[in-house]
Order: C-alpha cells, then sequence, then structure tokens
C-alpha cells in the first residue's frame, strides 16, 4: 500500500516503523518545514503538507491533527484516515484491552490499574496517550496479555473499535481550541464504548452527568463507580462487593479527587481479578505520575509543587482543594476556551493567600477574579526563574506554593511537561 505519515511525531515516528516492516510504500508530512526524516523516504513539509493526500491508499494521521482538517484539504478521504490505535485494535493478537479516558487523571487511572493487574501475575503493556506509541509493543503481546490505554478526544474522535472494559472519568468542557463545541468533544469521548457489544463493561464516574452520557454510548454493560455496585469510599475505606480494598489514609496520591481515581482503577481490574493484596499493594505504594501535584520541594518551610499538568480550571480547582495550608498559586497560561467561572469562586472561599498570573490569560484570570472580589493578584515576571522567586518571597514558613495553572502551556513553553521541568529546576535553585 501506499501510505502518508501525517505528523512525524513520537507516534508518527513509531508508526513510520510499523508500516515500513510490513513493506508499505511511504511518505511523510509534516508542518514543521525545519523537520529532519529519514534519507530516501519522499516528503512534504511546510504549509502544503497536507496538500494531495487523495494520491494514498491510508493516511495515518498523528492524534493532535483533527482529521476535519485533513478533510477541508481532501474531501471524501474520509475511509482512508486511520490512527496508530485504530491499527492497534485492528492487529493486536489480544482482546483484553481496557481503555481509560476523561479531562483528567488518565494517567494516573491507567497506572494503577497497569500496576494492579502486574502484581496480581498479569502480563501488562501500557501505552496511548501516556507516552508510549501502542505499537511498539505489539510484538511483545499473546492471546493473555492486558493492554491498558490510555486514550485522548484526540485519539477517540475516529476510533473504529472499543475495547473490553471501558471506563469515563470525570469529564468537563475542555479542549474547545481544538473542538468545535462540548457536543463534539463529548462525542469523540463516547467513541471509547460506541463499538462495545453486550458482553463488554462501560465503567463511569457516577457522579458525573457527561461520564453517565458518554458511556452510554454502546451496548456495553453499564457499570458506576464511586456509587455501588462498583467501588466506593466507605467509613474511609475503599470497598468494593462488601471487600475492604485499602484505607484511604494509606493512599501515596495526594488530594481527595484521587479517591475517584484509586475506584475507578479498582472498579476496573475487578473485573478481571479479586486480588484484594494486588490492589492494596499497588494504592499504598504508587505515589502519582510527573507533574501531577508532585512535591518538588520543601525549602525554608514552603512546599512546592508542581501540577504542570492541570491545564484546565476543574483540575486546578481540586489542586487547591488538595490543601489546607495558605497557597500561592501560579496560574494562567494559554486559554483552552474553557470557563474560569468556577475557578474564581474556589480561589475567593479557599485559603489562597496569593495569586501569581502568567501568560496569556492573565488580564482575563484577574478580572474574572475582581469580580468575585478576590484583589489579591501579582502580575507573573517574563520566565518561570523570575516567577518562582516572586512566590518565594510572598510565601511564608507553612505556606504552599503550587503551580497549576488552569491553562496550556503554549504561549511561554513547549508543552506542560517543559513547563513543569523549568519549574523543578528553579525550585531547586532556590537559595
Amino acid at each position: 500500500m501506499k501510505i502518508a505519515i501525517v505528523g512525524y511525531d513520537v507516534e508518527g515516528r513509531s508508526s513510520f516503523e510499523y508500516f515500513k516492516a510490513g513493506g508499505h510504500e511511504l511518505a511523510i508530512r509534516d508542518q514543521n518545514a525545519e523537520l529532519v526524516t529519514p534519507d530516501g523516504v519522499p516528503k512534504v513539509v511546510g504549509d502544503k503538507y497536507l496538500d494531495g493526500l487523495d494520491q494514498f491508499d491510508l493516511v495515518v494521521r498523528t492524534p493532535g491533527l483533527s482529521p476535519s482538517d485533513i478533510l477541508d484539504k481532501n474531501p471524501g478521504i474520509d475511509d482512508k484516515i486511520t490512527t496508530q490505535v485504530n491499527e492497534f485494535f485492528r492487529a493486536s493478537p489480544t482482546k483484553n484491552i481496557i481503555g481509560v479516558t476523561g479531562t483528567k487523571g488518565k494517567g494516573t487511572t491507567c497506572s494503577l490499574i497497569a500496576g494492579m493487574l502486574e502484581a496480581a501475575g498479569k502480563d501488562v503493556h501500557m501505552g496511548g496517550n501516556i507516552g508510549v506509541p501502542l505499537l511498539s509493543f505489539l510484538p511483545k503481546l499473546n492471546a493473555n496479555s492486558w493492554v491498558v490505554m490510555e486514550l485522548s478526544s484526540f485519539q477517540l474522535i475516529d476510533l473504529q473499535q472499543s475495547p473490553r472494559i471501558g471506563v469515563c472519568l470525570m469529564v468537563a468542557p475542555e479542549h474547545l481550541n481544538w473542538h468545535s463545541d462540548v457536543k463534539e468533544y463529548t462525542e469523540a469521548k463516547s467513541q471509547l464504548f460506541a463499538h462495545q457489544s453486550s458482553e463488554d463493561i462501560a465503567i463511569y464516574y457516577a457522579n458525573n452527568p457527561l461520564s453517565k452520557q458518554i458511556a452510554a454510548a454502546g451496548p456495553g454493560n453499564k457499570l458506576p463507580y464511586f456509587a455501588p455496585p462498583g467501588a466506593i469510599v466507605d467509613n474511609g475505606v475503599i470497598t468494593i462487593d462488601s471487600q475492604h480494598v485499602c484505607p484511604v489514609e494509606e493512599l501515596k496520591l495526594l488530594g481527595a479527587h484521587n479517591w475517584q481515581n484509586a475506584c475507578a482503577a479498582v472498579t476496573a481490574v475487578w473485573q478481571v481479578t479479586h486480588d484484594l493484596a494486588a490492589m492494596r499493594t499497588v494504592l499504598s505504594s504508587f505515589s502519582g505520575l510527573p507533574h501531577r501535584l508532585e512535591l518538588v520541594r520543601e525549602f525554608n518551610g514552603v512546599r512546592y509543587y508542581d501540577d504542570s499538568f492541570g491545564t484546565t480550571p476543574e483540575t486546578a480547582i481540586v489542586a487547591i482543594e488538595a490543601f489546607t495550608e495558605p497557597e500561592i498559586i501560579i496560574l494562567g497560561g494559554r486559554s483552552k476556551g474553557a470557563s474560569y467561572d468556577e475557578l474564581v469562586k474556589a480561589i475567593a472561599k479557599h485559603n489562597v493567600k496569593k495569586v501569581i498570573a502568567i501568560g496569556e490569560s492573565t488580564e482575563e484570570i484577574t478580572e474574572k477574579l475582581a469580580a468575585v472580589g478576590y484583589t489579591n493578584v501579582v502580575r507573573g515576571g517574563q520566565g518561570i526563574t523570575e516567577i518562582t522567586q516572586q512566590a518565594q518571597k510572598l510565601a511564608a514558613p507553612g505556606d504552599v506554593v503550587l503551580l497549576s495553572t488552569a491553562s496550556a502551556s503554549f504561549d511561554m513553553f513547549k508543552n506542560y511537561k517543559q513547563r513543569g521541568e523549568l519549574f523543578n529546576q528553579a525550585v531547586q535553585a532556590l537559595v
């Protein structure tokens, strides 16, 4: 086949190697005009990278590129567009697949699920949006393997198959700078369940109407968590089917919102194994992924936390509510189209000592905070080092400095990871 790899990033490189091994005729398309590609491989880079894709038998898009952007330039090629996720479902020798989506908490929940299954003696592989291309471990799988997938709306929007077990976490409007509206965003996530059979399982967060709506998109057996018969928190203990799994005070993960993630993971794993010891071992030892409410350092009595992954107002709210101590919040960046209204209300009523507003959304956040009567706002410096030093000067022993921006990073940084890494470096350099 003649195949175009559109988007030569980490996943694109993985797709290239996979289809190359299959003996196909490949070409690379990417908007980065400076992109370095393998010698001898036809390429179109720069502004014209989407032109003429109708000449290919298959177009493998990178997740960050919307199918509609391809179709705007190449109408009528819907059936040619695919993704690495779709190819993985087609080629996988195992049907033991657990897919997890939601607005936030996907990586944490996937890590808990994979850890519990591994502790129970299963052959487990994890990938997808969490940073590991699915096709990279396809050769390692057998019919008894378990695969845990983290799946974003970008990956789900044109999904053609659904997993045996689907999990939908809390959902709030996000990526409205990519999706046309909330309806498209939720419909994209619904694809995780739309292709299930009546023998499959659709797990959803009981207290979130959007999560319930998304899980209802297919005929899979509906199973809530944070409500019976899924895992619940009962008298301070995570419990399922009247079995005590783990006291919440033993969780290494910070914040009550992680009780939800833990219950989601327990509910999913319970469909595979009832190994309570494996579940408790993982829940009491897993301390979280990088840039998710991660303690960077305690210095001069002040604790500095990196929550750079928290790029929505909803995630910033749960980060703020994870602490009772006075907080200095570093907030702002590039808006993703979501409303800051609930966030500013949470700041106004919580123990937030000062907000350092940064990036493109500085004025919007400052104005919305003023509208609810909160005026303890300072404008952040030009770089993360200056911003971190500002926070240090504002903090007193016993305070928490929290980087949880409620916004994307692209106005000042390459991505949330770079923002978090630079914050970590700046905190470690404080004297």
